[in-house]
């Protein structure tokens, strides 16, 4: 494990042919929704039933075949890299009892990636955190997995994201539908059909602009981009050149949008599988329960426990 690693370097064309290996997970927000409880936990480590979020996503990154990752963190969250750290006492107190499951569940983190930090010193917006990982990046393609979502193991996406950005050398976003009135909490995209082989992937449209937290009525389509992106190394040279944009922060739609204008491809991969949403306290419950009910351990009795909870008065809440 490293605190930095360093691999300069950049380019101002894509290159086809080469799959991204690296994640850059930004983990450096302030989490003020979560407050008071992220004022020293991070949110990235909040446990959904027994494994914090960011072990999902690492997990997700895993299983798709990257075992390089950086995370992008900020002032007070050390503690994210000490999870992916070994305990040797920990692990020795469980070896003596015999305990094995856990054993294992302690040990897993360390065994999933290398994982590597960065710093961003000041929340200036998903394209300066993305930004900081140039270094360690260099002019490869890389995943970008934002650290309050992950999706179901068992309906992967990342992998046809990184199989399509290695044919085109392109940008790969993911895209999911939402209700027309909810584009102005997201990017959303103009798409068009893609070129001819390339829908044989996965649900692939060609994307013609993006924009960022379009009013309902100004919105182009319902397809909002999710938390994850497949990126050439070209990315961080148009993050230098984007000045500050929606609330004032550097926008990694608005870098995408420059490398859209100057000809990249850009395409996204329509997912339609499961996706848990642990960025406000409302998606993090619902995916608490969601995976609690499908757990084989806790699964059965926790099920019976909420239909009778559902079920009760006190569920109904005051003024019901």
């Amino acid at each position: 494990m490293s605190e930095r690693a360093a691999n300069p370097g950049t380019t101002t064309s894509p290159a086809t042919g080469r799959r991204a290996v690296k994640a850059v997970i930004p983990a450096a927000g302030l989490a003020t929704r979560f407050l008071p409880a992220t004022k020293v936990v991070p949110k990235e480590l909040l446990p959904v039933v027994d494994r914090p979020v960011l072990q999902y996503i690492v997990e997700e990154a895993a299983a798709a075949g990257i075992e390089d990752v950086l995370l992008v963190t900020g002032r007070g969250k050390t503690s994210m890299v000490d999870h992916f750290d070994r305990q040797p006492y920990l692990e020795s107190r469980l070896a003596e009892k015999g305990d094995k499951k856990r054993l294992e569940a302690v040990r897993r983190p360390s065994e999933l990636a290398e994982i590597f930090t960065t710093r961003q010193h000041e929340p200036l917006g998903l394209g300066h955190a993305v930004g900081c990982a140039e270094s360690h990046i260099g002019d490869e393609p890389f995943a970008v997995l934002l650290g309050d979502e992950f999706v179901d193991l068992a309906e992967p996406l990342l992998p046809a994201m990184l199989e399509l950005q290695a044919r085109t050398g392109g940008i790969v976003l993911a895209f999911m539908e939402v209700d027309p009135e909810e584009t102005n909490r997201y990017g959303i995209a103009s798409v068009a059909p893609p070129e001819e082989g390339l829908d044989a992937i996965a649900d692939v449209v060609r994307v013609t602009g993006l924009v960022e937290k379009p009013a309902p009525a100004d919105s182009p389509s319902n397809l909002a981009v999710l938390g994850r992106y497949v990126l050439p190394g070209v990315v961080f040279d148009a993050i230098r050149r984007t000045g500050p944009g929606s609330g004032g922060e550097i926008q990694l739609t608005d870098a995408m949008q420059t490398l859209l204008d100057e000809g990249l491809p850009v395409h996204g991969i329509v997912y339609r599988g499961t996706r848990y949403d642990t960025g406000m306290p409302l998606g993090y419950l619902q995916a608490v329960v969601q995976i609690a009910v499908q757990r084989e351990d806790i699964g059965p009795a926790f099920r019976e426990w909420l239909g009778q909870f559902a079920g009760a008065e006190s569920f109904r809440g005051p003024g019901t």
